[in-house]
């Protein structure tokens, strides 16, 4: 059962970053159903720390991809991405530490951030990945 579903609406036309988003709800959607499902500690924690580290290389292709077709709001993505990172590491970390538990508070916080960053950030720089070739980000 997935904590949330990929669907048109969060395509961005870019066919490497939305491929990239549609992996991140799959990491999500895994990490949701291992949890509901009684996976043990370690299972969790891979898949967290998969979560964390594809969100780190994925947003750094994103911020290099759009510094490199001029897109507007570089530093203002950058600053969001670092936020989420931030608190993924945090979450990662209380986890590992036995700190916290993957309650279901820390679900509906992912998969929000995740949502809200696809639907309402990157709309902001729409108009430049309308401009831009997806060629341009297969390097």
């Amino acid at each position: 059962m997935p904590i949330v579903e990929w669907d048109d609406s969060f395509k961005l036309g870019v066919t490497q970053f939305d491929e990239h988003h549609k992996y991140l709800f799959g990491l999500l959607t895994k990490l949701f159903n291992d949890f509901m499902f009684g996976a043990n500690h370690e299972a969790l924690e891979a898949v967290l720390s998969e979560l964390v580290l594809y969100a780190t290389f994925h947003f750094s292709a994103e911020e290099r991809w759009m510094k490199a077709q001029g897109c507007p709001g570089v530093s203002q993505h950058r600053h969001e991405h670092d936020g989420f990172i931030s608190r993924a590491a945090e979450i990662q970390n209380d986890f590992q530490n036995g700190k916290m538990n993957l309650c279901l508070d820390v679900m509906p916080f992912l998969k929000n951030w995740l949502i809200n960053h696809i639907l309402k950030i990157h709309a902001e720089y729409g108009s430049c990945v309308k401009g831009a070739s997806s060629e341009a980000c297969q390097s």
